[in-house]
């Protein structure tokens, strides 16, 4: 009888284990089915940020930020989970991702919303923007608040833009001088404007996505490039590239997007707890990223062989003055209205 009720017993934990490592095994690699009220779970709602950047980058810092805010102000009913470094969706498809609510919200640079509202394209004018303050006005202010609305016909949900910085040239040859850009291959996101920014200059462009730069400088499929500071840093590209120009010619930054239908589903005072996190973000975030960019510029400059040469004011208006010739032909698309008041922001700020 003993040894009957020994072999049930051990019967009965098989039964249980089997049951405890299926369950584990279950939660682990299926999907729950999509609730936008995501009930159950503890009543806890799952926002999954999706970017494509290094955690120590402007942007996945301000992530990181921000779910720690968000945790607090939502006493721990809302749960931010971010995945940096496309560990969930690349460059080519998080917007696809964002739509299918995939995920829940991502943070795209703003020239690849440019296919979903070619107003966007604004942003990417070389020296639009002549100086941090002229940014700041414009992002913040009316033309800011325009573009973000333009997102809703998409069902896209704009909620803030995070900046990084102002663009640099890398190059395997100087570049200090229009002309110098004759025949070099770039490296750029996807945006009708870029291609026109070094065309008029000669240039030719290959879009690609940001994590395949570095493989493609050190093959030589490419010689150039242009990016921020932090991002040149990020993914080492100074380490494939002999020299660097200061040039701050062009704005890149990310505009801060959830799924529209989700955002709509979300009890109100969670929105406002989860708003006042992102504007807080967002708020550190416009001086962290000056902060962040030159330290890492002097990081570079101590720690590498790249040659490091700064457009003087006289160099840096005669890049603005031949690039602006392709203003003209992208106002029909970003909106007259739309570019004047950027116009007046950017001419403000030049004469002053």
């Amino acid at each position: 009888m003993r040894l009957f009720w020994g072999f049930f017993l051990l019967g009965v934990l098989g039964i249980v284990l089997a049951a405890i490592i299926g369950y584990q095994s279950y939660s682990s690699n299926k999907e729950l089915a999509f609730d936008y009220e995501q009930q159950g779970m503890n009543d806890q709602i799952v926002i999954k940020f999706s970017h494509v950047v290094a955690e120590n980058t402007p942007k996945g810092l301000a992530a990181i930020r921000f779910a720690r805010l968000v945790d607090e102000y939502t006493n721990h009913r809302v749960r931010v989970e971010v995945y940096p470094n496309e560990t969930l969706f690349s460059d080519k498809n998080e917007l696809e991702a964002l739509r299918k609510n995939e995920v829940q919200m991502i943070a795209p640079a703003t020239s690849k919303l440019t296919d979903v509202a070619p107003e966007w394209q604004l942003l990417d004018l070389p020296y639009i923007f002549p100086s941090y303050a002229a940014l700041e006005e414009s992002l913040t202010g009316e033309v800011g608040d325009e573009l973000l609305k333009k997102l809703e016909k998409d069902q896209l949900k704009g909620l803030a833009y995070w900046p990084n910085n102002f663009k640099q040239i890398t190059s395997n040859t100087p570049i200090r001088t229009p002309a110098d850009f004759n025949g070099k291959l770039f490296r750029i996101m996807p945006s009708k404007v870029l291609e026109r920014q070094f065309e008029q200059f000669g240039a030719s462009t290959s879009v690609l996505g940001f994590n395949d730069t570095f493989r493609n400088l050190e093959g030589n499929n490419l010689n150039s490039q242009e990016n921020t500071i932090s991002n040149i840093n990020s993914k080492k590209l100074y380490q494939v590239q002999k020299h660097l120009t200061i040039s701050d010619h062009g704005y890149l930054g990310y505009a801060v997007v959830v799924n529209k239908q989700f955002w709509d589903q979300l009890p109100q005072d969670i929105q406002v707890r989860v708003s006042k996190a992102m504007d807080e973000t967002s708020s550190w975030l416009w001086s962290a990223s000056q902060e962040l960019n030159q330290k890492q510029l002097d990081q570079i400059r101590n720690t590498s062989d790249i040659n490091i040469y700064k457009l003087s004011e006289e160099e840096k208006k005669q890049w603005m003055k031949e690039m602006e010739f392709i203003y003209p032909e992208f106002e029909k698309q970003i909106g007259h209205d739309l570019l004047k008041k950027a116009l007046e922001i950017r001419n403000k700020h030049v004469n002053h």
